[in-house]
């Protein structure tokens, strides 16, 4: 079995953080090869480099409101990009850490549904913080990675089980919420550095986690809607079964079966036996004919 078929194989049977890491990996080294050999003979594809800061590109996601009009797509499309492999490096290993702890008390349903409404919510509080806080005032940007994602899937968890055990290289066993902790004050630190709307993005990450796992302890499963979208989907272009017509033909010719004309004979007998249980009970069994009495004494035998 080479490689490519052990690649294959880890992709099916594999779980949900497995196949984020595949889309993750996927979507940054296949375009970057194809971007680096259509370089080399001078085509401009700057419409599409999200990792190139001053393009405005397709598929990343602006601070811009007025953008998500012609690539309403970006709010989901940023959050499988993103913009060097040691962004990517790093983020796969969170999100690899993340999903395992997160997947021992849910499913993989609700692992996919929050990783996308995380990374949506996210997306949104990172437009209105650049359009609302004074400190983003001038100047525009733009933001790809899946840490913000990735945030929800790791404070949800923590925030479900906050006291649950990991042990870490180095540093030793320590509690769940620890690590929450450690990463929500890192990022409210850099809040107002050089990638401050990233950072922004990942307190918002934090914070729909925290919301997802107060719903769900109340019997709300936003993950839910995800799942509901998808399954619409994947109904709509689903063939649908249709019953085999079958014909049938009437021959007129057939003569009727043999049994039915046997039964002829015994109907008869059995419609004489009434008419003349009939007559017994209007006049009495005396107002029979002697023929009368000898059939049904016949019939009775």
């Amino acid at each position: 079995m080479g490689i490519l078929d052990d690649l294959k194989m880890e992709y099916r049977i594999g779980g949900i953080t497995q196949r984020l890491i595949f889309w993750n990996v996927g979507l940054f080294a296949i375009p970057m090869v194809f971007f680096s050999v259509l370089s080399l003979f001078g085509v401009d594809l700057s419409f599409l480099r999200w990792d190139l800061a001053l393009t405005n590109d397709w598929f990343s996601l602006s601070s811009n409101p007025e953008d998500l009009l012609w690539k309403p797509w970006s709010i989901i499309s940023y959050m499988f990009l993103h913009a060097g492999i040691f962004h990517l490096l790093f983020n796969m290993m969170m999100l690899y850490f993340a999903g395992r702890l997160f997947l021992t008390f849910f499913t993989q349903k609700q692992m996919f549904g929050m990783y996308i409404l995380g990374g949506v919510f996210a997306g949104f509080l990172y437009i209105v913080s650049y359009n609302l806080l004074p400190a983003f005032s001038v100047g525009g940007s733009k933001m790809v990675g899946a840490s913000a994602a990735v945030m929800t899937v790791l404070i949800a968890t923590a925030v479900y089980q906050p006291y649950y055990q990991v042990r870490l290289m180095l540093i030793g066993t320590v509690k769940l919420w620890h690590i929450a902790v450690v990463f929500v004050i890192l990022d409210l630190i850099q809040a107002s550095g050089s990638n401050a709307g990233g950072h922004i993005a990942h307190l918002g990450g934090a914070l729909f986690g925290y919301i997802y796992i107060r719903l769900l302890q109340n019997g709300t499963d936003l993950s839910s809607i995800v799942t509901s979208v998808i399954d619409f989907f994947a109904n709509l272009f689903k063939p649908k079964k249709k019953t085999p017509f079958k014909k049938v033909y009437k021959n007129n010719n057939v003569s009727r079966p043999a049994s039915s004309l046997t039964n002829q004979p015994k109907d008869i007998t059995q419609k004489r036996i009434d008419d003349i249980l009939d007559k017994i009970s209007k006049s009495g069994y005396e107002s029979l004919t002697k023929e009368e009495k000898d059939f049904l004494s016949k019939a009775g035998k």
